[in-house]
């Protein structure tokens, strides 16, 4: 049986840039450690996570969330949040929340002090969620992941563009 307490201080940081490795010049605007604590806990229904952005970096593409919220706890650093069209100044102790929705609810944090920014990420754990990237004008569909220790893996995943789509009887 899972544990129900853990300690910030226990929490292993794996470098994530392997499970997602951005390419060409992208690969300059993402670095992150990350570690999924829901399935060590015993979570069912959130997830969390504590992810570690190194100075000048972010942690993943700005995009919004059509089924599942996300909050986020500042837990040291300071960066910024685009949320929608802004952008807002964040440091130790904030909390945000980021609803499901559209290209109003995208969000991104980077991390624009000198030092790591850590955060606490929360979030329902609901599927299949569509995610959109209002940047590159592309979306994602994810359902039934699989809870493996610290890394969660999609058994369905399928990143594309609207422009992209295919008629509902292509190939019937």
């Amino acid at each position: 049986m899972p544990k129900s307490i853990i300690n910030i201080a226990d929490v292993e940081l794996t470098p994530r840039s392997a499970q997602f490795s951005p390419s060409g010049a992208r690969a300059e605007l993402y670095d992150l450690k990350m570690s999924r604590i829901a399935p060590s806990l015993g979570a069912q229904k959130l997830g969390y996570n504590i992810t570690v952005v190194a100075p000048g970096k972010r942690a993943f593409p700005f995009h919004s969330h059509r089924v599942n919220e996300e909050m986020f706890f500042i837990l040291s650093g300071n960066g910024e949040v685009r949320i929608g069209s802004e952008t807002y100044a964040l440091r130790t102790g904030d909390i945000l929340a980021c609803p499901a929705g559209g290209p109003e609810t995208a969000h991104q944090i980077i991390n624009s002090g000198a030092e790591e920014l850590r955060y606490l990420a929360v979030s329902t754990r609901l599927e299949p969620e569509v995610c959109e990237y209002p940047d590159s004008s592309k979306f994602g569909v994810y359902a039934e992941f699989v809870h493996a220790g610290s890394a969660d893996k999609a058994m369905f995943r399928h990143i594309g563009r609207e422009t992209q789509a295919l008629d509902y009887w292509e190939g019937e």
